[in-house]
């Protein structure tokens, strides 16, 4: 289901939403695609966002488990 909706827009980026579009293409699918990526990239950031807070906070165990490799494969 679509929902129509309205917003004002430069004239400069109406400009270049026309010459993406072309001339028989639709500016609300040009928009469309352009939030679904943007949608898509948000939630990827806030994944890698958490991955990394969730490294930092083992960072001390993680290192410690790391030591204990080398430490072990290391030649006597």
């Amino acid at each position: 289901m679509k929902g129509k909706t309205s917003i004002t827009l430069s004239s400069d980026v109406l400009a270049e939403l026309d010459r993406l579009a072309g001339p028989k293409g639709s500016r609300s699918a040009v928009i469309e695609q352009v939030l679904r990526k943007y949608f898509r990239e948000r939630a990827r950031r806030r994944i890698h966002q958490r991955d990394f807070e969730r490294i930092n906070a083992a960072e001390d165990r993680l290192n410690a488990e790391a030591e204990e490799v080398l430490v072990y494969a290391a030649p006597e």
